[in-house]
């Protein structure tokens, strides 16, 4: 990390008035004093602003306002140079490459993260939830992503592996030095509590982990049904928009349609499927199957039924399909006459107007309260939000389980140590303690340029 690097830092460059070029190395406020008018920029103080231009041979390219963060104190542990530039595309590059023409880098996407991350400014997990904030829809989502970065979910891994930690070390004494008796004499009945303890926090972490892959990722919701029964009208119902254009003729729906809405802080990522029934149209069949396909992918589904009509064999294919309580139906056009008949069912009934926007808020509310988030406590959002966090977690409970199951066959207190340091090293692993290069470059990678 001895080179220094350069980029874009804003978004959308070209088209609001000021674009930031972030620069990060040791070489930072040399390569600035090359290009800045402002002769005597090297010995400015830490965190300040100064005004000037970005000179090239002599010609003044911009008028910018520079902003200079000594480190250690900066994000990257190492000095940075930012350029508040006007933000025209032209005028922003012609800055980027004069910076790379005097020794910077291009930096690679997420290496300004990264390099936080390796000079001990961020641990991984408070590094992955960088790009977690940057990306939050809600504020439920972006709740979650702060209490991550400033590390209220890392005290819940650090606890257990202090746990862990210390019953290790009593195990080691107890092994290496058995004159002191001082130390507590690790026993089978003495090691079951502690254990016992450490497995029942990771259960919980696990579990409460789906809460925050749904408040991160949002609810995937499938709409579904035979064509014609309002599926669409169902989905614009609830946007309070027109999305999906709707009509009396079957089949006018021939693909998904997606579009997300947030409600009580939740992101619904809905999807009106194409009508599900036997056709002999190409381009319907291909709807139908990618309709089945997504019922299957879905993290809910919404069965639309009509009021005014009996069930299909279809349908009655569809709720066997989909008997499950975490699934819902939804009996539309309620306004007209009933003709549909009482339905045996796991799943939750909603009964409205997709037309008239009734039984709307009542669906929503069904979808939250199906996924139990409807009483969050937003201060209590600590949870792990992605595969590689939850995957440790779960190995590290395998590896606990393991422990506990040597115990119980009492296997030498000495070999149970092999699953404990495990345990100790996976949780370990989600904060960034013991981690392979080759996994913290692609975790990097996933970043936007110029974070």
């Amino acid at each position: 990390m001895e080179d220094t690097i350069v980029a874009i830092s804003t978004n959308n460059i070209g088209i609001g008035a000021i674009n930031i070029i972030r620069m990060s190395g040791q070489e930072s406020l040399e390569i600035l004093q090359q290009v800045f008018s402002n002769k005597k920029i090297k010995q400015a103080k830490s965190h300040t602003i100064h005004y000037g231009f970005i000179m090239n041979n002599g010609e003044k390219i911009d008028e910018v306002l520079v902003s200079i963060m000594r480190a250690p104190k900066t994000y990257t542990k190492e000095d940075i140079v930012e350029i508040n530039c006007h933000g025209g595309y032209a005028i922003t590059n012609k800055i980027l490459e004069i910076l790379i023409l005097h020794g910077a880098r291009l930096a690679e996407p997420g290496e300004f993260t990264k390099r936080a991350y390796l000079n001990g400014r961020l641990n991984l997990l408070e590094a992955e939830s960088i790009e977690d904030l940057l990306e939050s829809q809600t504020e439920n989502q972006t709740i979650l992503a702060m209490n991550h970065l400033t590390g209220k979910t890392t005290k819940l891994i650090t606890s257990l592996r202090d746990k862990i930690v210390k019953l290790l070390s009593n195990i080691e004494v107890n092994i290496d030095y058995p004159e002191y008796i001082d130390e507590l004499q690790i026993t089978k009945e003495n090691i079951k509590p502690v254990l016992t303890e450490v497995k029942e926090e990771l259960e919980k972490i696990i579990q409460e982990a789906k809460n925050g892959e749904l408040i991160k990722n949002g609810i995937k919701v499938a709409i579904i049904g035979k064509p014609n029964v309002g599926k669409s009208s169902l989905l614009n119902a609830i946007l309070e928009q027109d999305k999906a254009i709707v009509t009396n003729i079957q089949g006018t729906t021939r693909d998904a349609i997606e579009a997300s809405i947030v409600y009580q802080g939740i992101l619904l990522n809905l999807i009106d499927t194409a009508g599900i029934r036997k056709t002999n149209n190409i381009v319907e069949k291909i709807g139908v199957e990618k309709s089945k396909q997504l019922i299957k992918e879905a993290d809910i589904t919404i069965l639309v039924l009509n009021n005014n009509e009996e069930l299909s064999k279809e349908e009655q294919n569809l709720l066997q399909i989909i008997d499950n309580q975490n699934n819902i139906i939804f009996i539309n056009k309620n306004d007209l006459p009933t003709k549909l008949k009482p339905i045996k069912t796991n799943m939750s009934i909603v009964s409205g107007s997709a037309q008239n926007k009734k039984g709307i808020e009542q669906l929503k509310n069904q979808i939250i309260k199906n996924f139990h988030l409807e009483n969050l406590n937003k201060k209590e959002l600590n949870y792990l939000t992605n595969i590689r966090q939850i995957t440790l977690a779960k190995e590290a409970l395998n590896n606990i389980n393991n422990v506990i199951k040597d115990n119980e066959k009492n296997i030498p207190i000495d070999i149970l140590t092999i699953e404990l340091k495990s345990a100790w090293e996976n949780l370990g692993k989600i904060i960034g303690e013991y981690y392979e290069d080759e996994l913290v470059d692609n975790i990097f990678k996933r970043f936007c340029l110029g974070k």
